[in-house]
């Protein structure tokens, strides 16, 4: 298998799976969660977690995949990180992330995204990690910069007919 679970000093990033079901559900249906998400509506009912479940678990190889952020000192699940729109030939992914609000400003999404760093780098071979980030979503932007993203370009994301400016920050390794 190619993607696996991946491991940080206080976090265990687990490969989405339909055990992950009613926290996927959860987190996809939480307002705080999805404020700066603007590619879909929030969950209503628990069978849109198993579509979620089933785009990132389709059999490899596969352009896109999903972790399950999960603390280890209780076991308890955070949030998600992952990769979309993974392009082998020109050697770039996109990466995206969510955490729920009573966990954020504990350095967790840093951890997991130096993780996700080094396996886009080492694993994946990618040479450009890529993230659309609206421009209200401050600790976002944040964390890509402390990271070493910088701005690469801009995109209008439309949205339930609305225009929403996102930032393209690029990390080059």
């Amino acid at each position: 298998m190619f993607f696996y679970n991946l491991e940080t000093e206080r976090l265990f990033l687990d490969n989405i799976d339909i055990s992950h079901r009613e926290f996927i559900f959860s987190q996809f249906s939480n307002d705080m969660v999805n404020k700066y998400l603007f590619d879909a509506e929030p969950l209503k009912d628990v069978y849109e977690a198993d579509e979620i479940i089933k785009f990132y678990t389709i059999p490899e190889p596969r352009f896109q995949h999903r972790w399950v952020i999960r603390r280890k000192s209780d076991n308890i699940n955070i949030g998600t990180c992952g990769f979309h729109c993974w392009d082998t030939q020109n050697s770039k992914v996109d990466v995206g992330y969510d955490l729920r609000k009573e966990f954020w400003g504990n350095g967790y999404m840093e951890e997991c995204m130096k993780e996700l760093i080094k396996f886009a780098r080492y694993k994946m071979k990618v040479k450009e990690i890529n993230a659309c980030i609206y421009l209200e979503n401050e600790k976002s932007i944040r964390l890509v910069k402390n990271l070493g993203f910088s701005i690469s370009s801009s995109s209008v994301e439309l949205f339930r007919g609305k225009e929403y400016l996102h930032n393209i920050y690029a990390l080059f390794l």
